[in-house]
């Protein structure tokens, strides 16, 4: 017989139902800060040792585990970077995609922000691989690999035939764990090739990338892949100029005379004026000079920069006036342009290049989208009596453009920076990632 003093036993639900959610959030959060205290901590330990005093092998060893817990970590920005894409959590610091973030706010290159993305779509896919990259047995760039060539398409095309992908997933964990690089990319591209055999044509716009990195000093290096039909195109574009252009004595080099050729493809195009219009104007080479320095006959190294950010000397610039117009914006002494003009409700030509001259590119808390991709926003817009000038524009990108017409908001304080908040009134601060 029971104990009539007992408590039914879905007292002890009632309990958990009324617990202070606030409290399991907090412990939650502090037991989450003391881990990550206690990574920073063994890293500054590791740092401050002395590797002079290790052997050889206590070096190689050292080496290995801290491959294994880099994978491990990145195995782990893979995971969370997933759950913020899935939570829309980007969102918070009013950017769109955790691509964006990455690239504006954890300072990734682009291609790395995207390699992160995707591989942490593939984790749910690919079970076993995955349990291998958090284990540190397998690297980032090898879960790459898989996550790269066996997307969407290839998943759907093996669950219409019938394949199974979890003997996949097994055997590539395998190979992923114990054999070089090279063999598990062989073994990814056999698999693509068996899957659809006798697809087909594919789109061959598909294939092809054209990659170009810029660097500190302006100059640019690239990469890029071509189907049949678009490699003969650009082959015979290329053919053309070198041929057309081979005077006596020339000692430049194949590579030299096809990167001329290049760049002269992209002068004509430029010139005969027919491009798409990048915003408001055709495109052309922006090239912002001071007037002294435009007259001087100096070299005057890093006296001039052009529109994508690079940095020119004085002499580059007047090489490039020689067939260009001139445009004339006059500075204050503390390096700001001045008003050019009041009263006008669409953005003239020339404020639009006074802006783009002070902000450079969007001026949003973590963005870094260039000016051929942004509006000349009014920080008080013109209905409500806001002037069209330098003083009440700012230039965004598109997306925050309209994020900035939906309650964040952007202000330019004393000093000339560019500040940014959200609609909940605090502020989106870059500062060192935490």
């Amino acid at each position: 017989m029971r104990d009539s003093t007992m408590r039914p036993l879905s007292w002890s639900f009632v309990l958990l139902d009324d617990f202070d959610r606030d409290t399991v959030r907090t412990h939650v959060r502090t037991r989450r800060e003391v881990a990550v205290s206690e990574l920073r901590s063994a890293l500054d330990a590791l740092a401050a040792d002395d590797l002079f005093e290790l052997t050889a092998g206590q070096v190689l060893d050292r080496t290995a585990v801290l491959v294994q817990l880099g994978n491990r970590v990145a195995a782990e920005l893979t995971r969370t970077v997933r759950h913020a894409e899935t939570t829309q959590a980007a969102e918070h610091d009013g950017i769109k995609t955790m691509r964006s973030w990455l690239i504006g706010h954890a300072r990734l290159a682009p291609n790395d922000a995207s390699k992160v993305v995707r591989a942490g779509r593939a984790l749910e896919h690919f079970p076993v691989l995955a349990a291998g990259f958090a284990d540190g047995h397998v690297t980032a760039v090898q879960f790459g690999v898989v996550a790269d060539e066996v997307g969407a398409r290839e998943r759907g095309l093996a669950a219409e035939q019938g394949i199974d992908l979890s003997a996949f997933d097994q055997d590539w964990a395998v190979v992923a764990a114990g054999s070089r690089h090279e063999s598990l990319v062989s073994a990814v591209q056999a698999f693509e090739a068996a899957l659809d055999p006798d697809g087909p044509e594919p789109d061959p716009t598909e294939g092809r990338t054209f990659t170009m990195v810029k660097h500190a000093d302006g100059s640019m290096t690239g990469r890029f892949e071509l189907d049949a039909a678009g490699a003969e195109k650009a082959q015979a574009a290329i053919e053309s100029i070198v041929q057309a252009d081979r005077p006596k004595g020339d000692e430049r080099t194949r590579t030299q005379q096809n990167a001329d050729a290049f760049v002269q493809l992209c002068d004509n195009q430029l010139a005969a004026g027919n491009l798409p219009m990048l915003r408001t104007v055709k495109p052309h080479v922006v090239v912002t000079i001071d007037l002294h320095d435009l007259v001087d006959p100096a070299t005057g190294p890093g006296a001039a920069r052009t529109g994508f950010g690079a940095t020119i000397s004085a002499a580059r610039a007047r090489y490039l006036a020689c067939d260009g117009s001139i445009s004339r914006i006059v500075m204050s002494p503390d390096g700001v342009p001045l008003d050019l003009g009041r009263d006008h409700r669409v953005v003239t030509p020339g404020l639009r290049r006074a802006v783009e001259r002070r902000d450079e590119s969007c001026v949003f808390t973590g963005c870094h989208a260039p000016s051929h991709w942004c509006d000349v926003h009014h920080l008080v817009h013109w209905v409500h009596g806001g002037e069209t000038d330098l003083d009440n524009s700012a230039l965004l990108c598109e997306r925050h453009h309209t994020k900035v017409h939906h309650g964040f908001r952007v202000e330019r304080d004393p000093g000339g920076r560019w500040r940014t908040w959200r609609p909940d009134g605090t502020e989106i601060l870059l500062g060192p990632l935490l």
